[in-house]
């Protein structure tokens, strides 16, 4: 009788998780909170859709200079004979 009832117990809940309302659709929203934090001197940003800490010196992705203006810094090429770019102050 006892096994009867746990069985019956336990397709009722798997019915009812079945039939429940979905879970609500995860938002790409950038987030409230900063999770990464950044060093004394650094800045925190959002290049490319992923959190960076920004800093003059550091290799950068010449295609976000855009993103990268909108934090204070450029991406230049520091060489001439090199295909490498920098992030400098504006």
């Amino acid at each position: 009788m006892k096994r009867l009832a746990v069985v019956l117990a336990a397709g009722l809940a798997a019915v009812a998780a079945g039939t429940a309302a979905p879970a609500a659709p995860v938002s790409h929203a950038s987030p409230v909170a900063i999770a990464k934090r950044c060093s004394a001197g650094y800045r925190h940003a959002v290049i490319g859709g992923q959190e960076k800490c920004l800093g003059a010196g550091e290799f950068c992705a010449h295609r976000y200079d855009s993103q990268y203006r909108r934090y204070g810094f450029r991406c230049i090429r520091y060489d001439a004979r090199v295909d490498r770019y920098r992030l400098t102050r504006k």
